[in-house]
């Protein structure tokens, strides 16, 4: 854990009929203090939307220059998905994405900006790289529902997020953009 992180402690039941996903979560994570809770939340989406078998978060926390926010693994210890959280530059984005076998970016700010940024640059396999983002306002709504304890409740359905957080309801469609 970070020095000066605070633990968040996240318990998620997660409901994602898109992709035949149904668990229960008990996820303790660290925010760095320069950490925003608008990233902590999309960090925490992230995982959720991802999540599979051998999931993780970086093991340095955000302040961990060479992992991404959320990650994958395979039981052999291989980087099977690289998952960027926020406005990554091209040169990370392009190193994760050689490493994994895929790679994705979840972002809570402006996806056209974010696109802009890495036009004309080098990033492998770009084409098959996931950008997601949610409706405008989204992330910034929940913020005010956190808390040091938190349950969330995820239920994606049709590329539509119903999401429950400390008994505030919010919902979002799931946009996915494509480098080019």
């Amino acid at each position: 854990m970070a020095i000066g992180a605070t633990i968040q402690i996240f318990e998620v039941q997660l409901a994602d009929v898109d992709r035949g996903v149904y668990e229960d979560l008990s996820l303790r994570v660290a925010q760095h203090a320069s950490e925003t809770d608008s990233y902590l939340l999309t960090r925490v989406l992230a995982y959720c939307l991802e999540y599979e078998e051998g999931i993780g978060f970086a093991a340095g926390g955000v302040s961990s220059g060479e992992e991404p926010a959320v990650l994958i693994k395979d039981l052999t210890g291989l980087v099977t998905a690289w998952i960027e959280v926020g406005a990554p530059d091209a040169q990370r984005l392009h190193y994760g994405s050689k490493l994994a076998g895929r790679a994705a970016v979840y972002t809570h700010r402006d996806p056209a900006k974010l696109l802009a940024s890495w036009k004309g640059k080098t990033i492998h396999r770009s084409g098959h790289i996931t950008v997601r983002s949610f409706d405008s306002g989204f992330i910034d709504s929940i913020v005010a529902s956190l808390s040091r304890r938190n349950t969330l409740s995820v239920s994606v359905t049709e590329g539509q997020i119903y999401l429950e957080l400390n008994g505030n309801a919010f919902e979002t469609k799931i946009h996915d953009h494509h480098i080019e």
